[in-house]
């Protein structure tokens, strides 16, 4: 009973989500947009900016809003309405209407770019905009109105609207003289004063917008990163996806090294000599004049694999001599099918030379 509730107790243990989502699982998310970001950045950034737009290019804007007025109240007055009078008119309406408004919908579209590829980099997919079905699911949506997201929604709304009513209060507050007096100023000194009223709550309110939605992206990375933890049994299940199952990626390695054995054995036979340690190393050597420039290695292996070298070259009659050092340097520096090293051409060579003459006294015998 215990045993079954321990590995009850284990098993609920790995399907908990408390690790951290691995890149595979990360780059899946963003794939299908599924990424960190604040929809309340760029436009707290759009407001600032274009309110700062306003600042810097005050004169541009009154220069262009005192040359509509005047296009209106003196020409479209004293000009002769007709087709083509009328046209003129609203053409250079328009134009000016389009020199107003480039310089803020160029900031916009600028800061509206930067503030998403500052949150998430540059990011092209249509995965969101498919129809899924769970989307219309009432109890789903029910869930997201009384969740905790939703929760901190409605707090930041709240604080935002609270921020910007102390903010509007404050700034009416301290001009509350001028304004007043309002009434008895001319229009020039009256639309000053609100322009300037205007630009500097534009600023403070974006400039406290932006502190908001940096905070709403921290949140917004914390509750991604959140949504996208894995149990262990998650990142098992992945590692075996992507990288096989262990046990079998295990058993095909050790079919692979049986067959390159068996490979290698079956070319012991073809050896002219087996170079010994005598029972650490062995190396089985090659040499054909005809074909060759140098010897080369056809087996080699230490311990049991050298033992099992030794024995199939005593079965074939090949000969066995003993080298400790010449054994040891063939073994280190020379692989399966390379040629022996230059070094020890001499060594090998006398090797060779003294198995050709033991052969030639077998054979004459």
């Amino acid at each position: 009973m215990h045993n079954y509730r321990f590995k009850l107790d284990l098993q609920l243990f790995n399907q908990e989500k408390t690790e951290k989502a691995t890149p595979k699982k990360v780059q899946e998310a963003r794939k299908k947009g599924q990424v960190s970001k604040s929809a309340e950045l760029p436009g707290a950034f759009i407001l600032l900016f274009v309110f700062m737009t306003f600042a810097m290019l005050g004169n541009y804007y009154k220069e262009r809003i005192m040359a509509i007025f005047d296009l209106l109240f003196h020409n479209w007055l004293t000009m002769d309405l007709n087709g083509s009078t009328v046209f003129v008119l609203f053409n250079n309406l328009l134009i000016d209407m389009l020199l107003m408004l480039v310089p803020i919908f160029a900031v916009a579209v600028i800061v509206a770019i930067v503030g998403n590829v500052m949150q998430f980099g540059f990011l092209l997919t249509g995965e969101p905009l498919k129809m899924k079905l769970n989307k219309l699911n009432p109890i789903n949506g029910f869930k997201q109105i009384f969740s905790t997201r939703s929760l901190v929604e409605f707090l930041k709304s709240i604080t935002k609207l609270l921020i910007i009513g102390i903010l509007v209060y404050q700034a009416i507050a301290s001009d509350w003289e001028r304004v007043m007096v309002l009434s008895s100023l001319p229009l020039q000194q009256i639309f000053s004063f609100a322009a300037s009223v205007t630009v500097k709550l534009g600023i403070q309110i974006g400039a406290v917008l932006v502190v908001i939605a940096f905070a709403d992206y921290m949140y917004q990375r914390y509750s991604h990163a959140k949504s996208l933890r894995m149990s262990k049994q998650d990142i098992k299940d992945e590692f075996k996806k992507t990288e096989g199952n262990p046990l079998i990626k295990g058993r095909i390695r050790d079919r692979q090294r049986r067959m390159a054995m068996q490979r290698m054995m079956q070319e012991v036979p073809k050896a002219d000599v087996v170079i010994t340690n005598p029972t650490h190393f062995a190396i089985a050597i090659q040499y054909d004049a005809t074909k060759m420039e140098a010897p080369i290695i056809l087996a080699k292996g230490m311990d049991h694999v050298a033992l099992k070298i030794k024995e199939v070259a005593k079965e074939h009659g090949v000969v066995t001599m003993e080298n400790k050092p010449l054994a040891r340097a063939l073994y280190e520096r020379a692989d399966i099918g390379d040629s022996i090293p230059a070094d020890l051409f001499q060594a090998v060579a006398e090797v060779l030379a003294y198995v050709y003459k033991l052969k030639g006294r077998t054979k004459s015998s």
